[in-house]
């Protein structure tokens, strides 16, 4: 039987959604290991001089308790 934890994180990146993305994974694994899904569960972006200035993504990363 294996136990699965969730946690959300928040992410972002000045390339694109599919950067924040694998940048929240790569973050998330300097301290959490075992990670076996992650769901982007809202997307957002902020606007600067009218042009977006940065995509964020939140996370819901899940990861095996061993």
């Amino acid at each position: 039987m294996a136990i699965v934890k969730t946690i959300e994180i928040i992410a972002s990146s000045e390339k694109g959604w599919e950067d924040a993305t694998k940048t929240g994974i790569k973050e998330a694994a300097k301290t959490v290991k075992n990670i076996k899904s992650a769901w982007v569960s809202d997307q957002k972006v902020t606007v600067k001089n009218n042009e977006i200035d940065e995509y964020r993504v939140n996370l819901k990363v899940s990861f095996e308790i061993k």
